[in-house]
């Protein structure tokens, strides 16, 4: 057995861990301006876009600056949004919001009804193409440090730990993968940028990062019923005054739909269970109607950036570079973030570049951080900056009122509010489970509605057993003895996977389990814990959902 210790090296100009948007944007552009450079991306799925979840209506304009000519490279983006409706629903029906009132900035004509997994899967062909080095199924365990705490590379591809964390029998050390520079595109809190973050104190002066939970379905549905590029979005019923979101309803090819749901995390009520607000959502008069007859065929669920300008922490530090998600790049009202991930690619391949030719490494990229922040990304988020904390405050009406003014007025050049800021964290943000009701879920139907584990399948995901629970506790103790009394231990309820299970035995104290099978990688968990006692990390690599066509 090789000693855990002693690991084989490779090197390269630029390793970049995350094949999802903001990272094949960032190999392609590295290529397209010096052939020479030897690139690496590291994929945590077992294949590229297995692990890549979106609503996703796509803004072309990242693709159009990365390659003008996609439309000629038989690109996965076929749908044009047709059709763009909003509604503000109530239990038994909804109000059509008309569109001209809405600032510009939030009409879709331009943009396109994509699957990101498959756009994903296309950009890695073309990356390919330029001489990209690819591995997938290759989790990055670890960052890679100098002497000087530069970060200089990732371990990936360790196999084969037993339960107890120790090496097995056919145990594989992995590989350290140095790099002149690092980029970080894993995606919304991603293990080692999390670490980067807290290592480097990035987000000193910053807001608390905010999230979403974004669950989503794709339905067959009857061809009668069937918009091509129509996009629907709600707001309202059934969260109500429980808790921030919405839904998307996108209508792509095939006699498909997307059906998703929104929850944002910085709810109050323990007992909110948000996928069962998604299954509860679809019972919705108009909703049913729409689905009556189809039949869903895949499910998955994610975490989403929403702390928007004043969340971004500093993107870079000695070696390394933030990139999309893993900053926060997300425009919340336009529920998009795919088109600024390709642009921040873009800067800091460019950033890279420049450094490269002036024979620099291990430094800060700081004109990176230059270029997102007085660039055209900076622009897009500043104008929205302000209706995330007005929802989070005032509630759903005015964000609508006063976010929809303050975005027309951003649009115009000024702004009623200047900047607002974000309270607590998410996790920080949950209350008391004897200071709020409990809440009442009407049973899964099985025909509209679903069971947690009966959707998971649907996810496709798979867990090797034997290895170690990659979500580890800091304090075994802290679920039964603090979360369970104070809480109501509201992670067997935030976990859209079911992972979570409190065991009560009669005559026996109740037992915390950890079902890290059927973990879809949304990191929920690692963001809404009250105690922050939960640590998401990667598990062996190729493990987890492996989304078709999400």
């Amino acid at each position: 057995m090789a000693n855990p210790t002693t690991r084989e090296q490779m090197e390269y100009d630029v390793v970049i861990v995350g094949a999802g948007p903001a990272g094949l944007s960032a190999a392609i552009r590295l290529k397209q301006l010096d052939a020479d450079l030897s690139v690496v991306i590291l994929e945590k799925g077992s294949e590229v876009g297995a692990h890549i979840l979106s609503g996703a209506v796509l803004d072309p304009s990242g693709l159009d600056a990365l390659l003008p000519n996609w439309r000629a490279l038989n690109a996965p983006i076929k749908t044009p949004v047709l059709e763009d409706n909003f509604y503000m629903m109530g239990p038994a029906g909804q109000i059509k919001i008309p569109n001209f009132p809405m600032p510009p900035l939030m009409s879709n004509h331009g943009n396109y009804i994509v699957s990101m997994a498959n756009v994903c899967r296309w950009m890695a062909e073309q990356a390919e193409a330029l001489g990209v080095e690819i591995f997938s199924g290759m989790a990055c365990s670890e960052l890679v440090y100098d002497d000087k705490t530069a970060v200089i590379g990732v371990v990936a591809g360790e196999f084969g730990k037993l339960e107890n964390g120790e090496a097995g029998p056919n145990y594989e050390p992995g590989m350290e993968l140095l790099g002149k520079y690092v980029f970080l595109s894993e995606g919304v809190r991603g293990s080692l940028a999390k670490e980067v973050i807290a290592k480097y104190d990035l987000s000193a002066d910053k807001c608390p990062q905010k999230f979403g939970l974004g669950m989503k379905e794709i339905w067959e549905i009857d061809g009668a019923k069937h918009h091509l590029g129509r996009v629907t979005h709600t707001m309202g019923w059934p969260l109500g005054k429980n808790a921030g979101g919405g839904s998307f309803i996108y209508h792509l090819e095939n006699n498909q739909v997307y059906v998703g749901f929104v929850v944002h995390l910085n709810y109050q009520n323990p007992h909110l269970y948000p996928y069962m607000e998604f299954q509860r959502f679809k019972h919705h008069p108009m909703i049913a109607d729409l689905l009556k007859g189809g039949k869903r065929i895949a499910y998955g669920a994610r975490a989403i950036s929403e702390g928007g300008w004043q969340s971004i922490p500093k993107m870079v530090a000695p070696g390394v570079a933030l990139l999309g998600c893993s900053a926060g790049l997300v425009n919340v009202p336009r529920i998009k973030g795919n088109h600024n991930a390709m642009l921040s690619g873009k800067a800091a391949a460019e950033a890279a570049f420049a450094a490269l030719k002036a024979g620099r490494r291990a430094d800060e990229l700081s004109d990176y951080e230059q270029s997102v922040r007085q660039g055209v990304i900076g622009a897009d988020l500043k104008k929205v900056r302000n209706v995330k904390p007005l929802w989070s405050r005032f509630g759903l009406l005015a964000s609508l009122i006063g976010g929809g003014l303050d975005m027309w007025a951003n649009t115009l050049g000024f702004t009623f509010f200047g900047t607002l800021k974000h309270g607590k964290s998410d996790a920080a943000a949950t209350g008391l489970a004897a200071d709020h009701a409990p809440i009442t879920y009407p049973r899964p139907d099985g025909v509209l509605s679903f069971d947690r584990l009966t959707n998971v399948a649907f996810s496709f995901t798979n867990h090797q057993e034997g290895q170690p629970a990659h979500l580890k506790l800091r304090d075994s103790t802290v679920p039964i003895a603090v979360n369970l009394p104070k809480f109501a231990e509201p992670a067997q309820r935030y976990c859209p996977a079911g992972v979570y299970e409190v065991i009560a035995e009669e005559g026996k104290e109740p037992r915390f389990v950890i079902n890290f099978q059927n973990c879809v990688h949304c990191k929920t968990c690692d963001i809404k814990d009250p105690s922050q006692n939960i640590n998401w990390t990667t598990p062996q690599g190729g493990d987890g959902p492996n989304y078709p066509n999400m």
